[in-house]
């Protein structure tokens, strides 16, 4: 798709910050885990999620170095001025949503919160509906064929 770059969208309409959409379920889950607790975890399953934590935190940190290096904003309200396809990028087209699942998941297993757990399928779906695919739709319109050829050998997870 040819567009004249000034009627081109200035970032992807994304319907939240990603880290609000994983913060909030997380805390509707702490409230629900208060009000209404479900069955403890075993404490091997909750020490798991201290290297869920660590994999989520090591994997965003990677991200942010790597938008810094190559010059573009993490925002997802500001636009990109690069289409980046290192470091965590040649894994997954989305590293930093798989470090907010990751570290999510960490908390929830950590603290025992099985609600916020409950609640990761809402988390993913909003996630997925409401900012990666219209970051996609959003690259695919600016970057063209070069972002067409990276999706092709990309996944969009794992």
């Amino acid at each position: 798709m040819t567009e004249d770059p000034v009627t081109k969208r200035p970032h992807p309409d994304v319907i939240a910050p990603p880290p609000l959409l994983f913060a909030g379920p997380w805390l509707v889950g702490l409230l629900l885990h208060f009000v209404l607790p479900l069955p403890g975890l075993p404490l091997a399953v909750r020490l798991a999620g201290l290297a869920l934590i660590a994999a989520g935190l090591g994997l965003g940190g990677w991200f942010i170095l790597t938008m810094r290096r190559a010059g573009t904003p993490v925002d997802p309200y500001e636009a990109p001025t690069a289409l980046v396809t290192e470091g965590p990028f040649r894994h997954t087209r989305n590293p930093a949503y798989v470090a907010l699942t990751l570290t999510y998941t960490g908390l929830a297993l950590l603290t025992g919160v099985l609600w916020s757990l409950l609640l990761l399928p809402v988390v993913l779906l909003a996630v997925d509906r409401g900012v990666i695919q219209r970051e996609e739709q959003y690259l695919d319109e600016h970057f063209g064929s070069g972002y067409q050829e990276y999706r092709r050998r990309v996944r969009r997870w794992l």
